[in-house]
């Protein structure tokens, strides 16, 4: 049985929380800054904090689930854990930007872009997806 939820609910934060695409908190020069393509360390942990609580939120709180039958009832740290790693791992701009600002690939560039962040975004997805769906990685408690 395949529980696409936890597939979803981290792509779409990954998309919405990646510093610099809607929102950088803490910006360069100021607190909050909207759509810089801009990144830093500072701004990716912040970030990386707020994707972990909403992921918990979703997937442990609420509970969201996309499965055909009974899904497991136990709280499933699997995807959370796996999904706060991949999202710092694959910021653009942090270990590396594919594609890059002036090269097809650059490493710690600090900075993004519409296509780095579509293709971080597809990567995250694939490398998500075969770690919860095929693999099948959970980490359960109580």
């Amino acid at each position: 049985m395949s529980d696409w939820g936890p597939v979803f609910v981290a792509v779409v934060l990954f998309i919405l929380l990646t510093p610099g695409l809607l929102i950088q908190i803490p910006g360069r020069s100021k607190m909050v800054e909207f759509g810089n393509f801009q990144t830093s360390g500072v701004s990716i942990l912040v970030h990386s904090v707020i994707y972990f609580a909403l992921i918990c939120i979703f997937l442990l709180a609420i509970g969201i689930h996309i499965c055909s039958s009974f899904c497991e009832e136990m709280a499933d740290w699997g995807p959370i854990l796996i999904g706060v790693v991949l999202f710092v791992l694959l910021q653009p701009g942090l270990l590396f930007q594919l594609p890059g600002n002036s090269k097809q690939l650059e490493f710690g560039s600090m900075k993004t872009n519409g296509k780095a962040i579509a293709v971080h975004t597809l990567i995250f997805f694939a490398i998500y997806a075969i770690l919860i769906l095929a693999v099948h990685i959970h980490i359960y408690t109580g």
